[in-house]
């Protein structure tokens, strides 16, 4: 209580100095990177990653596009190809003239060379960037190279997609803040006593989002799906802490109405120590995600357990203080409450509890079905998660519609491996099923004619000390089973000619990526619930309730992700990784919230339905409120947003609120009413209950009292 009154008496300089910390926040946001290649954050010692840093550390090169160029002459393609190869972080390009005088029939090329480059009216020339996939300057370079090509040509390629999803979330991003500003405040208007409260929260709120993203400078990075999703959800899952104190205020009012400031010191110090044991499982969820091996979940669950604490912190003294500060105002635009009385709704939930435990275990069966199909139906390639008429999607949909490539993988061999193994492995790669063609030095001037009479600059381009660099075309498309598969019979090859040979690029890494977030999957899994479990354990002092409860929520979960697969909904790979511990997290604070009702009216001497009845009345209001403004903050972005992964995440977070919301307050109090007796036996300070004692005339009034 000491503390709380020291922050009711220093309310203008904690609100002075929130303030202030606006102003660094808003420079610390800004110099904050955002990261868009999702492969980054594969772990360091995958022979991929390694690849990648040997292509750049021998070659000079790092991003790879294909260039796809309609209708010019070849005289043209030569100018346009000179033009880009002046372009900043532009490592080298190859096309028909790299290798010989335009003077020089075209169809003097190998055979399989010159099918997989030109078509009648098309060619395709590759690029090289002497920066990362990511890098801020191969974006630059992409788009300038855009502008210099018209509307003749098309770049495809992971920069390409990195670019075109930088310029699409910068576009959005400030319309999933609205939104779910605008739909936060119109649920908490409709849901609380006051008109001009959900203002002064959002307020607080907003001060808090801006100084976490402010802190992320600290982290160097974050990923752009944090950046897109950060501020929504820290929005969503914080805005309970608002409600929790304006009501424990209010309360505390009707005690002490003389002195607000009194009354708002009790109602931080009650309030507190409720949303610190709320919070605590919020936080949970998220720091579980830092148990994957994928880093982007490090990424956002550093985040966001970041703004949970904030939140709460705000909660309990930036918010008192704006409270006090427009007290008057706030306390005139007060009306009745919407919610009405839950009393009746309690009842007829017990009287149909036979029913609806029934119906929760018949539907346990098919959801979890669901959700196994679900997680293993979920996509990885990246630019399925943009639309159509996107550059980059337009420009990959004409690579592997007019030149059957679909993707490219990078081979890296030992320069010592002779020339004639090296033949003879380009020859059983380029025998491997959905191949199309392998791109080397060897393979340039055909099987007779030594590498040495080709120019040395393309030699330079292909060949270092240490490496001989190949590229393969492939027919099969990213993160496809058949990829997958061919780069398995690609690497096999490869590892017989030369054990120290890599096969690198976005299809072998997202091969990687698939097989690292299988297994994160059902670790965080994992952690989440024992995190979860042992803070249940530790608040409610119980062995059976932690179980009862995880079960509650996790039947959500099931049913939430279970249904894209009923629905044929395809979900990208973070998704249900992310879902899962995130409403797992956010939303057993409901049944956290009721079980501790249930226990305290229990302990006081009220039999098991009494208990629970009450329990029910009292929760059902908080839980609707809380399950109500996730839901919003969430909806309004899941149907704005045009990036698939975001728009998904949103909807899933939506649905799962509610779905939360419904199987707490129908399926809880049913397994509380089931399993009393377990519960009294496994609980401390349950154990000596009279089940036999009724206090049927402190019912009565209790109930009145929830009216």
């Amino acid at each position: 209580m000491q503390l709380a009154r020291k922050i009711v008496r220093l309310r203008v300089p904690i609100l002075v100095l929130a303030l202030l910390l606006l102003i660094p926040s808003v420079f610390g946001m800004a110099a904050t990177r955002i990261n868009y290649d999702m492969l980054t954050y594969l772990p360091e010692d995958m022979e991929t990653v390694i690849g990648q840093d040997e292509l750049m550390k021998d070659f000079g090169k790092g991003a790879f596009s294909f260039i796809i160029v309609e209708g010019m002459e070849p005289e043209e393609v030569s100018r346009l190809r000179k033009s880009i190869e002046g372009v900043e972080h532009v490592d080298s390009v190859i096309w028909y003239d790299s290798l010989a005088d335009l003077s020089v029939p075209m169809e003097m090329l190998p055979d399989q060379i010159y099918r997989a480059f030109n078509t009648d009216n098309a060619t395709v020339m590759a690029v090289f960037f002497d920066s990362s996939t990511s890098a801020d300057v191969t974006m630059e370079a992409v788009d300038e190279i855009r502008s210099i090509c018209g509307k003749q040509c098309f770049v495809a390629g992971m920069s390409a997609l990195v670019l075109d999803l930088k310029q699409l979330c910068e576009q959005e991003e400030p319309i999933y803040v609205a939104l779910a500003v605008v739909l936060a405040a119109a649920a908490m208007t409709l849901l609380l006593d006051c008109w001009l409260a959900p203002l002064v929260f959002l307020a607080c709120i907003g001060m808090m989002v801006l100084l976490n993203m402010g802190t992320n400078i600290v982290l160097g990075e974050i990923s752009y799906i944090t950046k897109a999703l950060a501020a929504v959800l820290q929005l969503a899952v914080t805005m309970d802490y608002s409600i929790f104190l304006w009501h424990s205020y209010n309360e505390q009012l009707t005690r002490c109405p003389e002195d607000h400031r009194e009354a708002m010191a009790r109602a931080i110090h009650q309030t507190f120590t409720s949303v610190l044991g709320s919070s605590i499982t919020t936080v949970a969820g998220f720091i579980s995600l830092c148990f994957m091996s994928f880093t982007m979940g490090r990424d956002l669950g550093i985040v966001m357990a970041k703004g949970v604490i904030l939140g709460v912190i705000g909660c309990v003294t930036v918010l008192p203080a704006m409270i006090l500060l427009l007290d008057k105002p706030l306390q005139k635009t007060r009306h009745r409450s919407l919610i009405p009385n839950m009393a009746g709704l309690s009842r007829g939930i017990l009287k149909l509890a036979p029913v609806l435990l029934a119906l929760a275990v018949l539907a346990a069966v098919p959801a979890w079905y669901g959700y196994e199909r679900t997680n293993d139906e979920v996509y990885y390639d990246m630019g399925q998660c943009l639309p159509e008429d996107m550059a980059y999607v337009v420009a990959n949909t004409k690579l592997r519609d007019q030149f059957d490539m679909a993707s490219t993988h990078m081979v890296l061999v030992n320069a010592d491996t002779p020339e004639q193994d090296v033949r003879a492995m380009t020859r059983q790669m380029q025998q491997v099923d959905g191949v199309k063609a392998v791109l080397g030095l060897e393979t340039l001037v055909g099987e007779d004619i030594p590498v040495e009479i080709l120019p040395d600059h393309l030699r330079q381009i292909m060949e270092s000390d240490h490496w001989k660099l190949m590229l393969v075309l492939s027919e099969y498309k990213v993160a496809s089973d058949e990829v997958n598969g061919q780069i398995t019979a690609l690497n096999d090859i490869l590892k017989r000619f030369d054990p120290s040979g890599m096969l690198i690029g976005e299809a072998p890494c997202m091969k990687d990526l698939i097989e690292t977030t299988g297994h994160d999957f059902a670790v965080v899994n994992a952690v989440s619930i024992a995190l979860v479990f042992l803070i249940i354990f530790f608040v409610e002092k119980s062995v059976s309730l932690p179980v009862l409860l995880i079960s509650v929520i996790e039947l959500a979960v099931f049913i939430n992700l279970g249904l894209p697969h009923y629905l044929g909904d395809t979900l990208p790979f973070i998704a249900p990784i992310a879902i899962s511990t995130i409403q797992l997290g956010a939303t057993v604070d409901y049944a956290i919230l009721m079980t501790t009702r249930y226990k305290k009216e229990r302990i006081g001497g009220a039999d098991r339905k009494t208990a629970v009845r009450i329990a029910l009345t009292a929760s059902i209001p908080s839980v609707l409120v809380s399950g109500m403004g996730l839901f919003a903050a969430t909806f309004g972005v899941a149907l704005y947003s045009n990036i698939d992964i975001v728009s998904s995440m949103c909807m899933l977070m939506a649905r799962g609120a509610l779905i939360s919301m419904v199987c707490v307050i129908l399926v809880l109090p049913t397994l509380l009413l089931l399993f009393d007796r377990l519960i009294c036996a496994t609980t401390l300070g349950m154990r000596h209950i009279n089940k036999k004692t009724s206090r049927k005339t402190d019912t009565a009034k209790k109930e009145e009292a929830l009216v």
